[in-house]
């Protein structure tokens, strides 16, 4: 993938006032030769999140919530694979997402409309052709930073939930959409061998939505949304893009209907979150 000047070799020499950490170079294949992310030994505060993204920023440094999950599998244990790593400038959104739903949507998406019945119309259901983009919300929403900066102080101040204990990390990368491929990150390996491919999607996505990646897990991601859709067209549409992107999210989620997910998980949602089995 080509990125500019890492500086993470350098972080200690950097200036930055970072909290004991960790470098990570551990990859499927073997240490890296060079670190791909710095995190923290313990849990971030909710102040953290805004703090290392203005000192960082200056470095070619972003933030990004790393969290262990149940099994405590934290970045060293990721089985990054930076080599098979390309470049998210390299694909094209729409096209990546017309193949995966080629791919996926044809038999699962097709199946399950069917076993469903008729729309409202009488009409049977299917998943069809790949339907394209979906329009970019014209109503402005939230500064996307500040989005983000918010999702992550309100899961950095409950140390009872499900992503209590998630830990500060620093990548280097030139925007947040590129935060997985920067790293080699391989949470999708069973649907994407190459994450920089779903990056062009998050890339499309922080265009049009003003996302920014927040959370990242073994195989989880979490994202925050500046400008989500308020419509249910729109939503409808997005989620379309959304079972490309990830069809766990549908295919193993009750009620396992796109329809439901567009209304529960899209419409006017701030937070995107994905899995990946």
């Amino acid at each position: 993938m080509a990125t500019l000047p890492n500086p993470l070799p350098s972080l200690a020499a950097s200036g930055l006032d970072l909290p004991p950490g960790s470098l990570v170079d551990a990859t499927l294949d073997g240490p890296w030769h060079e670190p791909l992310l710095w995190y923290a030994d313990g849990p971030a505060a909710p102040r953290d999140w805004t703090a290392l993204r203005a000192a960082g920023r200056r470095l070619g440094l972003l933030p990004v919530l790393v969290n262990g999950g149940s099994r405590g599998q934290w970045p060293e244990e990721w089985d990054l694979c930076p080599d098979i790593t390309t470049y998210p400038g390299d694909h094209d959104a729409d096209e990546v997402l017309a193949g995966y739903w080629t791919e996926y949507a044809d038999d699962e998406v097709g199946e399950a409309h069917e076993a469903g019945g008729a729309d409202g119309d009488g009409a049977e259901r299917s998943a069809g052709s790949w339907p394209g983009l979906a329009p970019t919300p014209e109503e402005a929403g939230e500064d996307p930073d500040e989005a983000a900066a918010g999702l992550a102080g309100v899961i950095t101040a409950d140390p009872d939930s499900w992503l209590g204990g998630a830990r500060m990390a620093l990548v280097p990368a030139r925007r947040s959409a590129d935060i997985p491929a920067a790293i080699g990150w391989s949470g999708p390996m069973n649907h994407e061998n190459d994450v920089a491919r779903l990056c062009a999607v998050l890339r499309s996505w922080e265009d049009r939505y003003d996302a920014r990646v927040v959370v990242l897990g073994f195989d989880t991601m979490i994202v925050s949304v500046g400008r989500p859709p308020t419509t249910p067209e729109e939503a409808r549409a997005l989620a379309a893009e959304h079972y490309a992107f990830c069809p766990d999210n549908i295919d193993q989620s009750p009620p396992y209907d796109l329809d439901v997910y567009a209304e529960k998980h899209v419409l006017d949602q701030e937070v995107w979150s994905f899995w990946w089995d």
